[in-house]
């Protein structure tokens, strides 16, 4: 994997506890978030946290997959609770870049760590595998169209990682 990859699929749900649902496009909203989804509406878990990196969540495919194969989990991106699920890219390699999905243009802020919220949710065992390999979390710096299959390509460098927020901590 490099930082050039895909999407492979596309999640968003309206309510906090809701299942998520697939999509094949969503509108990313400057600033706020996808379209539909329980960020941008502030109805989800984590709305009135402080902080950044709650617009758009991202896992690799990928780690999906070595979750099934290394501890017999199976967890797909909707389980996850993820809103963009990636193959062909590393997202840790994202923080602090700006990239391009589609027709939109994200940041990448913080990792997208797993938390005991995530594992109730599922009933599945996710928290200890997931540690590290959770995702990204990004914001929206340019709305526009993400479709299923859409490219991700990294526009900047990464930076150091983005420092979290007064308050805020890496497990939400």
């Amino acid at each position: 994997m490099d930082n050039e990859g895909r999407v492979v699929g596309l999640h968003i749900c309206a309510e906090a506890r809701a299942a998520l649902h697939d999509v094949a496009e969503v509108e990313a909203i400057t600033g706020r978030g996808l379209a539909g989804d329980r960020y941008l509406r502030g109805t989800g878990t984590y709305s009135q946290r402080p902080g950044t990196g709650r617009q758009v969540t991202m896992i690799e495919a990928e780690t999906l997959q070595a979750l099934a194969d290394e501890h017999g989990i199976a967890l797909s991106g909707a389980e996850a609770r993820r809103n963009i699920v990636t193959r062909g890219v590393r997202l840790d390699g994202l923080i602090g870049a700006t990239f391009r999905v589609g027709g939109a243009t994200l940041r990448g802020m913080r990792p997208c760590e797993p938390c005991a919220y995530l594992q109730e949710l599922t009933g599945k065992p996710v928290l200890a595998p997931l540690t590290h390999r959770g995702g990204l979390r990004a914001d929206i710096l340019v709305g526009g169209a993400i479709r299923v299959g859409d490219a991700i390509v990294a526009e900047t460098a990464s930076a150091q990682a983005v420092p979290l927020p007064a308050g805020a901590t890496r497990d939400e």
